[in-house]
C-alpha cells in the first residue's frame, strides 16, 4: 500500500528541492506545490520505470551529491580561468575509461555526472557498456583523469546502486 501511495520516497523530497531552487523561494505556498509535485511525478510516472531503484547507501549518495556540487563550482572557475588565458593553456584530450558499472542507471548517472562537471563530457559509451569515452578540456595526464572519475564519481555510485 505505501509503495502505491509513495512510489519513490527519496525521489519525492529531492524534486521538492529541485522546484524550490528553480523558483528561488521557500515560501509556505512554493514548498507545498513543490510537496505536490514531488509526490505526483512519481505516481504519475511509475509506469515507465521498470523497477524500483535501490539505494544501498543512502549517506554515501548524499556525500557524493554534496562532492559532486562542490567539484562543479570548483570546476567552472578552472575552465573559466583556462578560458580567460586562452587556447594555449588547455590541452584537450579523449581519455578511455574502463567501467565497472554494469546497470543502467549506474551508467547514466556516471555519464552524466561527468558532464555536469565542466571541463568534461561523456562522448561515447562502447556497445559492450564496458568503457566510456571522456573529452576533457585541459588532459595534462590521462591516466589522472581516469582515476579521479573512478575514485571520485564512479566508486560511489557502485556502493549506491550495485553494493557487493
Amino acid at each position: 500500500m505505501t509503495i502505491r501511495l509513495l512510489p519513490h520516497p527519496i525521489l519525492t523530497p529531492l524534486l521538492t528541492l529541485i522546484w524550490l531552487l528553480l523558483v528561488n523561494s521557500a515560501a509556505p505556498g512554493q514548498i507545498l506545490l513543490g510537496l505536490l509535485l514531488g509526490w505526483l511525478i512519481p505516481l504519475f510516472t511509475l509506469r515507465f520505470w521498470p523497477d524500483r531503484v535501490p539505494i544501498h547507501q543512502p549517506l554515501t549518495l548524499l556525500r557524493f551529491l554534496f562532492l559532486l556540487i562542490y567539484d562543479i563550482l570548483v570546476a567552472n572557475v578552472i575552465v573559466a580561468f583556462r578560458i580567460l588565458l586562452g587556447p594555449k593553456h588547455v590541452q584537450p584530450a579523449f581519455v578511455v575509461v574502463p567501467l565497472d558499472l554494469r546497470s543502467d542507471l549506474g551508467i547514466s548517472l556516471l555519464a552524466n555526472t561527468i558532464c555536469l562537471t565542466p571541463g568534461t563530457v561523456s562522448a561515447w559509451l562502447s556497445p559492450d557498456r564496458r568503457t566510456l569515452v571522456v573529452h576533457g578540456l585541459d588532459v595534462r595526464d590521462p591516466e589522472a583523469l581516469v582515476t579521479t572519475i573512478k575514485r571520485r564519481y564512479e566508486t560511489p555510485l557502485l556502493k549506491v546502486f550495485e553494493p557487493c
